[in-house]
This record gives C-alpha cells, structure tokens and sequence, in this order.
C-alpha cells in the first residue's frame, strides 16, 4: 500500500457549541493524525485493495463478530464462487450456507444473500449509492451502509462499530454505558463529525484499524497511539476503565441426544433443518433434550421415520459451545429405512456423505462425525 501524504489540517466544518462535541481544530488535528497513521500502518488486507461496492459488503458482513484472520481465507473463497451480485443472487439458500459454513452467525449470510438478490432486482446488480437506499436492503443497517459509502464510493457517511467505539471513549472519556440510548448518539455525532473532509473511506478504517491495533480493549499501547495527545482517558488515567464493560450472559448449559442415523447402505446420512435462531438454518444431526438411550429413542419417534436398529450404548460424547449455548451432547448411532423421509414439524433429508460439502452443514455436524468411532455398531463409547 503505497503512502499518501495527509493534507495540513483544516477546521472541520460542525457546530462547536453542540453539547459533547468537542473543538472543531481538535477535531481537525485528530483526523489528521488518523490519515497520517493509516498511511503509515495499514494492515494489506484483501478487501482494502478494492473499491468495488459488493466485494466490501461482502466483507464487512463477514467481518462482524469474527477475527480478520479468520474472514480472510472464507472472503477469498466466498467471492471466487460468488464474484458479482448476479453471481450470488443466482445461488441457492444452501450453495451460499456451504460457503459460509463453519464462519458461524449464519444469520448474516441469510441477509447478504436477500439484500444482493433485492440489489439485482431493484437496481440491475448495481449497488445503490445513496445512502437511503443502501439501508433499505435486508441486512443492510447504518453502520454497513456507512462502511460500503464512505469506503466504496468515498461518500462523507459516519460509521460506529465496536472498535470505533472503544477509541472514542477513551478519546472523549465518554462513561455511560456504550448501549445506552444517550451513547449511541454520541458516538455516532462524533463519527459524523470526524468523517466531513478529505478520504472519508481512509478515515473510517483508520478508526476501525486504531481500535484493532493500538486502542485495544486490553493492554492498549498508548505510548505509539498517534492520538495520544488528544485522548482524555490517557490524560484522566482512566483508559482502562473506559468504555465501561457490557455484563455478558455466559452460555446456558444444555445436554443433548444427537443421532448420527445412516440408511442400509451406510452412505446416507439423515440431516434435518435447523431453526434460524440456533443454527441459522444449516442442516444438522437430529437432536433433541436428553442424554441417553430412551431420549435418542423419542427423538426418532418425534422424527416419523422408521427404524432398523439403534445403539443401545453412546458412540461419543463431547462438546460443542455457541454464543450463548454451552452444548454437552451424547451421539448415538442408528440405521434407519432407505425410503425418503417426509417432513413433519422439521425438514429432513437422506444426504449422500461425499455430498456434505454441497449444503450447509454445521461445525457441530462435521464435528460429531469426525468422532464418530470405526467400531463395532454396540461398542461403547
């Protein structure tokens, strides 16, 4: 990434006397400072060397609530099958969960999927500019809209993301609760502020990066931050009180019966739908509350399809932890009929093993058969 020089700072055109906004040429000097910096220290990522609209909702979807060396190797993938919105609004619901598959929140891909098909039918694949439209879309919510305008078509559009966040509570102490009404405002008047001028994409990400990279939530490294002059934590020796901490549910504890139920054959599996608010519609083992025999037994009654044998003893026991769900699962092995299951309260499907990857299959799924033992069909686990 070659360096650009940074212009002298200019006064930022925003009204001084609004309660909580801080000096218009201390504003200036920070933006500055941010350009200079992101110039300097940007991270190459794959999608910082684009400027196409769809390549960076792509990203920006992925990117949240996921590690950045995570999304990398899914984003490359996931635009080499889906280059262009056409590309993507033709794909099937599981074409797009397979590619997804294992990068976790399916939600998201579910939304990407609905607002690149609307961007298709509305707007012939083109990726609205203005911003009202932009939000429009399914899955589409200021911060993405804000991310896609300024970075894509360097449009003045503010943006708040956790990181972002976190840099201007300690910049501007700012100590009420960050999901508070009264907070969320202020931060997004204060990014909207900062965005006005000069590289309004080069701005937004250099907050996103300095919030990534130096004013981390643990261990900031204040002593190379290129705003350190200007950070009133630093100055009240507050920053590792700010922001103040959200108190965050631990996952509930769950035990499970899971099936790993085969055909004759022993090369089809059975898979069932999962719910969008637990596994966002992935297909998965079935399972049901419970940790033994009987439970297995009434999780395939509940299921109608018919039985050839069940294990009487457990083939693996393990773990599996979501976002808010501590999962203890007891997998028991099954034959079931070759005929094609129908569907009752859930969607079922018999799915050929060496066509797996063709769906989208959950990590829990893929992980169950991993443990699955080459042993006797008895033998306990």
């Amino acid at each position: 990434m070659s360096p650009r020089r940074t212009p002298r700072p200019e006064a930022v055109d925003t009204d001084a006397a609004e309660p909580g906004r801080p000096d218009a040429n201390r504003l200036a000097e920070i933006r500055a400072a941010l350009l200079t910096y992101y110039d300097a220290h940007a991270r190459d990522l794959p999608w910082r060397r684009t400027r196409d609209p769809y390549a960076i909702w792509v990203s920006e979807i992925m990117l949240q609530q996921t590690r950045v060396d995570t999304v990398i190797a899914y984003y490359d993938r996931f635009l080499a099958r889906f280059p262009t919105p056409h590309s993507l609004a033709e794909a099937s619901e599981d074409e797009v969960l397979s590619s997804w598959s294992g990068l976790g929140y399916y939600r998201r891909a579910r939304l990407l999927h609905a607002g690149v098909r609307d961007v298709v039918a509305r707007y012939g694949g083109q990726v609205p500019v203005e911003p009202e439209a932009r939000r429009g879309l399914p899955g589409i919510g200021r911060y993405t809209a804000g991310a896609i305008g300024s970075i894509a078509f360097e449009r003045p559009e503010p943006l708040v993301d956790g990181n972002v966040a976190r840099v201007f509570a300690r910049l501007f102490a700012i100590d009420t609760p960050p999901e508070r009404a009264d907070t969320i405002a202020r931060l997004w008047s204060l990014a909207e502020a900062l965005v006005h001028g000069e590289r309004p994409g080069a701005l937004n990400q250099a907050l996103m990066e300095l919030g990534a990279m130096i004013c981390r939530k643990s261990a900031p490294r204040c002593e190379i931050c290129p705003v350190a002059a200007h950070c009133e934590a630093r100055a009240q020796r507050r920053t590792a009180e700010l922001p103040p901490s959200r108190k965050k549910a631990a996952p509930k504890p769950v035990s499970l019966v899971a099936l790993a139920a085969f055909d004759p054959s022993g090369e089809r599996l059975l898979l069932v739908r999962g719910t969008e608010q637990l596994f966002g519609g992935l297909w998965n083992l079935p399972m049901a509350d419970g940790t033994g025999h009987v439970a297995a037994e009434s999780l395939l009654e509940s299921l109608g399809v018919r039985v050839e044998r069940l294990a009487k003893q457990p083939a693996a026991r393990f773990s599996h932890v979501l976002s808010h769900r501590h999962m203890e699962l007891t997998l028991f092995r099954a034959t079931i009929a070759g005929e094609e299951p129908s569907d009752g309260p859930q969607q079922l499907r018999l799915q050929p093993l060496e066509q797996l990857t063709a769906l989208g299959v959950s990590r829990l799924t893929l992980k169950a058969l991993e443990l699955l033992p080459s042993l006797p069909f008895d033998a306990p686990g």
